[in-house]
């Protein structure tokens, strides 16, 4: 399997103070923990200001993201980005790719509509020990890939917004 490309180039310093919200879907609390470590280790490190918002699932996800941005809108302290962390392990029905889909084609519905940028750390998988491994920071860190990918993209506006 490839590596993942992490590194140098992977600095924020200039996104020092950018406004981002978290938001992290609770159905499996060990590996939402994982994901959300990974996220707060890289936003810190990068100086950002970050909220966190906790929903049920990953369907929650996106509909949480549109209420917490207008709310954040109307009190004029605005999100620069946001962050979607959550898992969905296969199960015997197809709910698992409702979900999966669902929750993927509402991120980047929302993200595109609202040009807001996104990470999405929502992880699929077929078993625990899979969503585990790419959760812990130690292994694949997917919450810390989503913050670098919200933090990207967050550079991205601003260097296009002048």
């Amino acid at each position: 399997m490839a590596e993942p490309r992490r590194g140098a180039n992977d600095t924020f310093e200039d996104l020092a103070g950018a406004r981002i919200l978290v938001v992290e879907a609770r159905f499996y609390d060990d590996i939402a923990d994982a994901l959300l470590d990974g996220a707060a280790r890289v936003l810190d490190a990068a100086g950002a200001e970050w909220d966190r918002i906790t929903v049920p699932g990953s369907l929650e996800i996106p509909a949480a993201i549109a209420i917490a941005v207008d709310a954040a809108e109307r009190r004029q302290r605005p999100y620069d980005g946001a962050v979607a962390l959550g898992c969905v392990i296969r199960g015997d029905t197809i709910h698992f790719e409702i979900v999966s889909m669902q929750s993927a084609q509402g991120l980047m519905e929302l993200s595109v509509a609202r040009r807001l940028p996104l990470g999405n750390g929502i992880i699929t998988v077929d078993t625990q020990a899979q969503a585990l491994a790419r959760a812990r920071k130690e292994e694949l860190d997917k919450g810390g890939d989503a913050a670098r990918a919200a933090l990207a993209m967050v550079r991205i506006k601003r260097a296009r917004a002048v």
